[in-house]
């Protein structure tokens, strides 16, 4: 599996998840850390648990897969899965907003997504 159908696994989880505001980045070239970055909006705490639980049971289930690094404190309303090559954040919308984490990231490195009809 390549890392950019990682990403796109990684981004539909979270659509089943009803994850909202998906956005996947190609940072390959730009990142030392990670090749994609996927930053999802839940709505509320019990959500981002929801979101966090379902990517990394899907992940795991289809992929066997596991994060090699978790960030599982949703009361802090921005969680992280990392699957090195991917980045899962799920942040809540006002923290979204706040920290604007995207600003860092040139536009161009988005990349199209749509999930699977």
């Amino acid at each position: 599996m390549t890392s950019k159908e990682l990403a796109f696994a990684c981004a539909k989880a979270a659509d089943d998840a009803k994850a909202t505001a998906i956005a996947v980045y190609d940072l390959r070239g730009t990142s030392s850390i990670t090749d994609f970055a996927i930053v999802c909006t839940a709505t509320s705490v019990p959500h981002l648990r929801a979101v966090l639980r379902d990517v990394d049971k899907e992940i795991g289930e289809q992929y066997g897969l596991e994060p090699i690094y978790a960030e599982r404190t949703p009361n802090a309303l921005w969680s992280v899965l990392d699957y090195i090559d991917v980045m899962v954040h799920v942040m809540a919308d006002e923290v979204r907003d706040f920290y604007n984490l995207e600003e860092f990231w040139k536009p161009e490195n988005r990349i199209e997504w749509a999930p699977e009809s």
